[in-house]
């Protein structure tokens, strides 16, 4: 399911922002906004996986012919994340990946100011609401969360201008861990000094637990003769971190994945000097009334983007 909200001048009246007529949301207050929100949605993920409360469904199979389930953590952190974005910013784009339509009538909006956010603020002019559009995955690994491999769970929100990713919020529920970054800006303590920008004796790659033969094939071919060494993980948020941790040199993915998933990691590592992009070379767009899916696979790194990518894209056969 996909939820996309549009604001309305109707629904915005009694708004925070005060008049109906007021259109435009600082970058700073949004972020402040998704850094409560994913945290306070993060600890209610972790408390229901706690109690084993998941109420497990099944949304059908990917297009891996994995089972793609659906929980009560995916269910209750959108409602903490939709509600609490709407109630805030209630002329905002937003997508998120569960469904669910829900008044925010009584919902405590979330504080719009974060101390560590205002540290590292250059500028903050106000935005047209119709520019931006929030993305989040309320809960991004569910099949490894049904499984207990609880270490690939996160929570994701993402700011985007005009398509392109200015701020992003990864959030680990069981590590309690918030890495978050804002384009010229700056980051969450949890992300200074962490990044590597060397790579390693042997190439490593990491790729999604579904499909990693058929990547292994492709990423062993793409850099013959060097040593290739892959690393199957859940969840994209888990697997652009360990990028931006240096354990990892490539993030790679050949085959079609939700913008939800990759929005937040894209925007922390363009804030830190790494690179996302898809296998073509392009940037990926995040505008809310775009298909919400990219089709031409993924590939992030900190360093030698453009010597991974051409030699990925050829090996996958790309064109």
């Amino acid at each position: 399911f996909v939820y996309t909200f549009r604001g309305s001048l109707q629904e915005s009246t009694g708004a925070m922002y005060g008049s109906k007529f007021d259109r435009s949301y600082k970058v700073s207050e949004v972020l402040s906004a998704a850094i409560y929100l994913s945290e306070k949605a993060g600890r209610l993920v972790k408390d229901i996986r706690d109690k084993d409360a998941l109420k497990e469904q099944s949304k059908g199979e990917t297009k891996e012919g994995v089972n793609d389930p659906l929980t009560e953590g995916d269910l209750q952190s959108h409602r903490i994340l939709v509600k609490g974005f709407k109630k805030a910013f209630p002329a905002l784009n937003l997508v998120s990946e569960e469904h669910e339509e829900e008044s925010v009538e009584g919902v405590t909006p979330p504080s719009l100011y974060h101390p560590d956010v205002q540290k590292v603020l250059k500028f903050d002019p106000a935005i047209a609401a119709e520019d931006i559009t929030v993305w989040v995955d309320p809960l991004d690994a569910t099949k490894e969360y049904t499984e207990r491999l609880t270490q690939y769970v996160t929570v994701m929100a993402c700011v985007a201008v005009k398509g392109v990713p200015v701020a992003g919020v990864i959030r680990k529920p069981f590590d309690d861990k918030t890495y978050w970054a804002w384009v010229d800006h700056g980051t969450s303590d949890s992300l200074r000094d962490l990044h590597g920008s060397k790579e390693n004796a042997a190439l490593e790659v990491i790729v999604s637990l579904s499909h990693k033969g058929e990547v292994e094939d492709v990423a062993k071919q793409a850099f013959a003769p060097r040593e290739v060494h892959i690393t199957g993980a859940g969840g994209a948020g888990y697997k652009v971190i360990e990028v931006v941790k240096g354990t990892e040199d490539v993030y790679v993915h050949t085959t079609l994945i939700k913008k939800w998933d990759i929005c937040a990691g894209d925007a922390i590592l363009r804030a830190i000097g790494g690179t996302q992009t898809d296998l073509l070379g392009n940037d990926i767009n995040y505008s809310h009334n775009l298909n919400p899916k990219n089709e031409h696979g993924l590939i992030a790194t900190m360093h030698d983007h453009d010597k991974y990518r051409v030699a990925l894209k050829d090996a996958a056969k790309l064109k």
